[in-house]
């Protein structure tokens, strides 16, 4: 501030000799913080007055505060002058540049300016301009986080904070924060990973930014190759393998798992070993003294050679060369010869002589035991091969009347699907309404072997035939009975069926059917297990009778190691037979695919019962042809024989898919009630075994199963009811949630997972039941069942099983069995087999129907385009979706004409529009 009456005031001093003033004190810049004035100092000598000029205008004197002093060394005049800015005098000053401030000194000689001054008001604002941000660097990798601090005066200082420490740049080469406040760590390391903070900080206040939080990671990188195994082939074409780990170093803090194969395979070749063999006798040598001539032979033909046996006999031979004329200790030798062969004949003779009069003893009481036991029967054993001990088929004809138990000996064999059931079985007898003791039945039974037709397992019906192999004992059957099975009470008959049921040790699904050369299909039923015969695979005028069977129970493939079994064991034969065109066998699998997490192979049982690699889902190979769909893995064979899927996995996050189903039954306390819950393989052969043992014991389905996804992470799994009506039912204290070891489900067992839950009502007249039923594993999928339904049977809604129930037809022969018509298939294999200047179009054809890989398994067939087509029908069987088919032969653009048009027309031929009548 100013005043008009002070402008001339300083102009008017006189002046006289002496010197200019000389500052010894200027005004510094200043800040003014919140509401607080500043001082502005100035000192001058010599000095008769000191004036302040702000912006341009003298600041009255009144507002000065002046001192004066002498300084004794010179004895000049020093004057020190003072004035207080206040934040409101700044802030209404609207001036072009900073408000400012200056001293002027007068001495006798004249005037002296000191420098500018500025003062200006202090502050922070609070939001940064730019925030760090959070990272994910590789390890080596170079950070830079960038910061823009708030809008400040004066502007801010920035610091950098790492975990709400400070960072100190001075103490690590590594790090540089002098660069327009960015952080940049040149390469980073596994310790530099963190929360990082920007902190700005003046006069006036300090501002934190948002937390990057940095995460250094490291990508997996392959060990070294081990040392390729031994070749697996004791004799000719084999194979080795070797492999590698992720490890070198591993995957850390998300870093990408390796990319490649963890084992790679090469095919080997054994020498085969030779075994040795005589060469021809030579000639006998001169007779010796001794009345005897040799001759020799040598084991080169051929050698023995790569550790194959030597010969078996001897080398050398000798024998008398005089007839027996010669003389020994004074004998002819002949005389000596013969005493000894009289001897040695007379023992021979007696011995044969006891030996015969023994067997025939022996077989006179076998028959007389062995007629005695069939007369306990009751029944006459027909087939005599049952005396050889093997396991033949024989039948009974009835003896007692009205026995409605034993069998019918006039049936005709069916050759439908079937289960064998090895141990002991238990028939009930109605008379008694009481089970045969263990020791009265069990025991004679040790070696029976019985086959029951399925649709007895199924359906409990009391007019299926069934077939017994085996040696039979007395007491195996009731007697005296006159009401058959369907008739017993409700009670005895569920007995029986559980008795059965845990009983049975072994299993096997079976389907058996006659092929030609017209090829076929055969299906175990509402398995997914079938085997596709294409046409022309059999020769003509030639019948092979082809088997399709599932071991169910105890498989003989135990994997190895972290491998785990991810499909039923499928047999098919005969074994001793090969086809001319490979055909397509379909396993149902119940992996989640994906490369990353599995590793999938392909096993066969040798001969000698031994398991053996045959490829890996993924490898390159014309032997044979693996096609992995999300729930089947389809297979192009030459050979007959038993296969397994097995899976390998290689990260936690492969993932076992597991078909959660939930049953149900009033137990024999009619006031409980029962709920089984499986967890089983996502494979239709695996809910077909729940489904039998269900209906068996007289369970119902009471929602739709539920795909629950199980990881191999360790994690166990748990099972529990939950939301239990509280004044209708209860269950049975701590048994409402139970935990099932991670091993135990993933390893996975010969039966079905199965946890039971025990439900009481309070009142008989409680019908209805609702609650739920969780399924989840720690740390992983959950699945929440919802139970509403009525526990009696009349009233309960009825849950479809199978969405292709198949079981009517288990095998089709000849033109029913394929999808695409046999003109249009040789057609097509006519096109596209044809060489084209783009290349063989069969290959177009591959890639149509998503086959992409190993190709060159196809280059070695005869027609690639019909084992196409063959792996094509296999993988529809079920929906036959020749409209996609037509699609993509529409856009390889070698086809006129729609192929869907065509179809129509072969549609109406009467075999093909049977087969789809039938739902195939």
């Amino acid at each position: 501030s100013g005043n008009d009456n002070s402008e001339a005031l300083p102009e008017s001093m006189p002046s006289a000799p002496g010197t200019l003033p000389h500052f010894m004190e200027e005004p510094d810049d200043s800040y003014i913080i919140k509401s607080n004035p500043i001082v502005l100092r100035c000192k001058a000598k010599p000095a008769m007055q000191i004036f302040f000029k702000c912006n341009g205008e003298w600041v009255h004197q009144n507002e000065h505060v002046s001192e004066e002093s002498l300084d004794e060394a010179t004895g000049l005049k020093v004057r020190e002058v003072s004035i207080n800015v206040t934040r409101q005098q700044v802030e209404d000053f609207h001036g072009p540049e900073d408000y400012w401030c200056q001293c002027v000194a007068w001495s006798h000689l004249g005037t002296s300016k000191s420098r500018k001054a500025s003062v200006r008001i202090a502050y922070l604002r609070k939001n940064f301009e730019q925030d760090p941000q959070g990272k994910e660097v590789p390890i080596e990798g170079m950070i830079v986080l960038h910061c823009r601090p708030p809008e400040g005066v004066p502007a801010a200082e920035v610091e950098w904070l790492k975990n709400e420490e400070p960072i100190d740049s001075n103490l690590d080469e590594n790090i540089d924060t002098r660069a327009d406040h960015n952080l940049i760590i040149r390469q980073a390391r596994l310790s530099d990973s963190g929360n990082y903070t920007c902190m700005a900080a003046n006069i006036v206040a300090k501002r934190r930014s948002m937390s990057a939080t940095v995460v250094v990671y490291v990508n997996g990188g392959w060990s070294s190759w081990t040392e390729w195994s031994n070749c697996n082939a004791r004799c000719g074409r084999g194979w080795q393998k070797r492999s590698r780990t992720c490890t070198n170093p591993a995957p850390l803090n998300g870093g990408a798992f390796c990319e490649g194969m963890s084992v790679q395979k090469i095919t080997c070749t054994s020498l085969c070993p030779v075994d040795g063999s005589w060469e021809v006798w030579s000639e006998w040598s001169v007779c010796s003294p001794e009345c005897e001539h040799l001759r020799v032979r040598e084991c080169i033909a051929p050698p023995p050679r790569n550790g194959g046996k030597y010969c078996e006999g001897l080398g050398q031979e000798s024998e008398n060369c005089t007839e027996g004329l010669c003389i020994q200790d004074k004998k002819p030798l002949h005389e000596i010869k013969s005493q000894n062969l009289e001897t040695a004949s007379d023992i021979a003779l007696y011995s044969g002589l006891g030996a015969a009069v023994l067997a025939v003893a022996v077989l006179v009481v076998g028959v007389t035991l062995y007629r005695r036991s069939q007369s306990e029967y009751g029944v006459d054993v027909i087939d005599s091969s049952a005396l050889t001990g093997g396991f033949q088929t024989f039948n009974f004809k009835t003896v007692r009347q009205g026995n409605s138990l034993l069998l019918n000996s006039s049936m005709q064999p069916d050759l439908t699907v079937s289960r064998t059931y090895s141990g002991p079985i238990c028939l009930q007898d109605p008379m008694d309404k009481e089970l045969m003791t263990e020791s009265s039945l069990f025991n004679p039974l040790s070696d029976i072997k019985v086959k029951v037709q399925s649709s007895f397992m199924v359906s409990l019906g009391v007019t299926e035939r069934a077939e017994y192999h085996g040696k039979a004992h007395p007491g195996t059957f009731p007697h005296g009975t006159h009401r058959a099975f369907g008739t017993m009470q409700a009670r005895n008959k569920a007995m029986y069926i559980q008795n059965l049921a845990s009983i049975s040790t072994t299993s096997e699904l079976k389907t058996t059917a006659l092929f030609g050369h017209l090829g076929g299909r055969l299906v175990v039923p509402n398995t997914g297990v079938s085997l596709l015969i294409p046409h022309g695979a059999i020769p003509e005028e030639s019948s092979w009778e082809i088997y399709l069977a599932i071991t169910q129970k105890e498989s003989s493939l135990q994997p190895e190691g972290s491998d785990v079994l991810l499909g039923p064991e499928v047999t098919c034969g005969p074994t001793e037979v090969s086809v001319s065109t490979p055909f397509a066998l379909t396993i149902p699998h119940c992996a989640d695919v994906n490369p990353e997490h599995w590793n999938i192979h392909l096993k066969r049982r040798t001969q000698q019962g031994k398991w053996e690699e045959v490829m890996s889902v993924e490898e390159e190979t014309t032997s044979c042809y693996c096609l992995l769909d999300p729930y089947a893995c389809h297979i192009l064979l030459n050979s007959f024989g038993t296969y397994a899927l097995i899976g390998e996995p290689i990260s936690d996050c492969a993932v076992r898919q597991l078909k959660v189903a939930v049953f149900g039954c009033l137990s024999c306390n009619s006031l409980d009630y029962n709920l089984r819950v499986y967890c089983m393989d996502n494979t239709p052969c695996a809910f077909q075994e729940v489904v039998s043992d269900e209906r068996l014991q007289g369970g119902q389905l009471l929602e739709e199963p539920k795909l629950l996804h199980f990881k191999g992470n360790t994690c166990s799994l748990q099972i529990s009811v939950l939301d239990i009506p509280p004044f209708l039912w209860r269950i049975k204290p701590f048994t409402a949630c139970q935990e099932v070891p991670f091993s135990r489900v993933w390893r996975g067992s010969p039966r079905p997972l199965l946890c039971a839950f025990s439900l009481e009502r309070y009142s008989p007249g409680t019908t209805q039941l609702s609650c739920k039923v969780c399924v989840r594993q720690l740390q992983g999928h959950e699945q929440l069942l919802h139970i509403q339904t009525s526990i009696l049977e009349s009233e309960r809604e009825t849950i479809t099983f199978f969405a292709h129930d198949d079981s009517n037809f288990p095998a089709q022969m000849g033109p029913k069995a394929f999808k695409i018509p046999f003109s249009i298939r040789q057609r097509i294999c006519a096109t596209f087999d044809t060489p084209s200047a783009k290349g063989k179009d069969w290959q177009m054809l591959a890639q149509k129907n998503s086959i992409n890989r190993n190709l060159s398994y196809f280059a070695t067939q005869s027609s690639p385009s019909a084992v196409i087509l063959d792996l094509w029908e296999a993988r529809h069987h079920h929906d036959g979706d020749l409209d996609s088919l037509a699609c993509a032969l529409e856009e390889i653009g070698r086809t006129h004409s729609k192929i869907s048009d065509i179809t129509e027309t072969e549609l109406e031929e009467p075999d093909f529009s049977y087969s789809r009548q039938n739902g195939l």
